[in-house]
């Protein structure tokens, strides 16, 4: 199977709940291989469905694509030739094409209720559970006046081919669905409101999508797309069937498939916690794709370059947070560090240290302590909360509650002491100076081994037990701000002997 620059292939959600890591999975591998091949990306809303469609849903999914930048090329607030692009502004089209099927004879009334079908099979032998028996296929004008006179409302099924329907799926390669495997499906109810299984191929041929990649939850749905495809096609509407891959499922812990109830499965939690769209796209092309055997880390216009659908796994893909974090910490050391600090500002927003847009000397404070910790973040969220205490007015200062309960006890007290009177005498406040005096005063002076000897004169300056390096960090915090901590440290400490 080859693809040329004629590739035209769709993302098409339906605004339902928050976006999460399986479906944009789906939408970057449709992305990726648009651009791979010079394609098109089509942007499409499946939202017929009232009574679980959201507006807050809708602006999700176009905030979801917009952060990762998942750019479209058709779709909403982007246009394109063959709009509308939200099913709910279609509908005298789907009108119009059912109306066309019915007249082709491609297309029934069927008048078969669920208890009917049932009688019929237990009738015949048959499992009752086998579902429609294509029984309303041929019946009389006479026959379906009668129905309609006793008061039923009928259903609109396609009539199914009586042969297989086979395909040469990307990523699974050649499948076959026997004939008669394969009832003949609803489209569309008595009053014409067309199903799902109807407008979504229906609108693929209308707007000259040539390959679908979606979930492989959805292959047995793949040959009554493919009889539909080919009906469509008899009455003039688009090309026939398309080029299918059917991408393996995203599954969590116990390899049961990653739902959108899954809290792991939220796309904007990963943004919450500091993910860069970069390193979370970067992981979620390893569900299921590789750029190479010895490597995991690669940008997005490395994987366009390099992507083939056909090289895509047909193996369950299983989310791992932990690679999801490795990936992302190294995305993060990649970083110019003037980028890596713009990035963490919302992030020291969201810690309530600064706000609105941050001042020149904030953002010189930044500047100087990014280095600090680009290498030692995971999440955009570990640099602002390692900086943290840069930005808190003593008078809003506090030792995190853990971290002061174990470390700024009775034995603490001798140690800031000691901290206190070495770096009282500093004639300069320099990362050189400081580490001089509190090794003097607290490894020579006290015998301490390292840990014992820093970690409460970290807590009482930082807060934290992890923190940027602890000579750097005092010294952008300069004296009289880390000797006020100190001393509060000792008091503490004091109170506690």
């Amino acid at each position: 199977m080859t693809a040329g620059n004629d590739v035209r292939v769709r993302f098409c959600p339906s605004p339902t709940g928050t976006p999460h890591v399986g479906l944009i999975r789906t939408a970057l591998f449709n992305w990726a291989h648009a651009r791979h091949h010079g394609g098109t990306f089509v942007f499409r809303i499946e939202d017929t469905d009232a009574r679980r469609d959201s507006v807050e849903s809708y602006e999700a999914l176009l905030d979801a694509l917009r952060w990762l930048g998942l750019d479209w090329d058709e779709g909403p607030e982007v246009g394109g030739s063959y709009g509308p692009y939200r099913q709910s502004e279609r509908r005298d089209t789907y009108r119009n094409a059912l109306g066309l099927l019915v007249q082709a004879g491609e297309v029934y009334e069927s008048y078969s209720t669920p208890d009917e079908i049932e009688a019929r099979h237990r009738a015949a032998g048959r499992d009752p559970k086998l579902g429609y028996d294509n029984a309303d296929r041929d019946h009389t004008d006479e026959q379906k006046a009668a129905f309609r006179a006793e008061g039923r409302s009928p259903v609109f099924r396609l009539r199914m081919p009586d042969r297989d329907i086979s395909f040469d799926d990307y990523v699974r390669g050649p499948i076959t669905f026997k004939a008669g495997t394969v009832p003949d499906f609803v489209l569309a109810r008595g009053d014409g409101t067309p199903l799902y299984p109807f407008t979504n191929p229906l609108d693929d041929a209308l707007m000259g999508i040539t390959d679908v990649l979606r979930g492989e939850d959805l292959l047995s749905s793949t040959p009554r797309q493919i009889a539909l495809l080919e009906a469509l096609q008899r009455v003039g509407i688009g090309n026939g069937p398309f080029r299918y891959g059917h991408l393996p499922l995203v599954t969590g812990e116990g390899n049961r498939k990653l739902s959108k109830r899954d809290p792991q499965s939220n796309l904007f939690h990963y943004r919450e916690r500091g993910f860069v769209p970069e390193g979370l796209l970067n992981y979620l092309a390893l569900l299921g794709w590789s750029i190479a055997e010895d490597r995991d880390v690669f940008t997005m216009a490395e994987m366009v370059d390099a992507f083939d659908i056909t090289r895509v796994s047909s193996n369950a893909a299983r989310f791992d947070l932990k690679k999801a974090e490795a990936i992302n910490a190294a995305h993060l050391r990649a970083l110019p560090v003037e980028e890596f600090a713009r990035r963490v500002e919302p992030y020291l927003e969201a810690e309530g240290v600064i706000t609105g847009t941050p001042t020149e000397g904030q953002r010189a404070l930044l500047a100087a302590a990014a280095p600090l910790v680009q290498e030692r973040s995971v999440v955009l969220s570990d640099a602002a909360r390692m900086l943290r205490f840069l930005f808190v007015p003593e008078e809003g200062f506090s030792p995190e509650a853990d971290a002061a309960e174990k470390n700024l006890g009775a034995d603490a007290a001798p140690v800031l002491e000691a901290a206190l009177t070495g770096l009282d005498a500093l004639p300069e406040w320099s990362t050189e100076q400081i580490e001089g005096a509190l090794k003097a005063a607290l490894v020579d002076g006290l015998g301490l081994k390292p840990r014992k000897a820093f970690t409460p004169v970290r807590v009482a300056v930082s807060g934290r037990t992890v923190s940027p390096p602890l000579y750097e960090s005092m010294e952008l915090l300069g004296r009289e701000r880390s000797l006020a901590r100190l001393r509060a440290g000792l008091e503490r400490a004091a109170s506690l002997g």
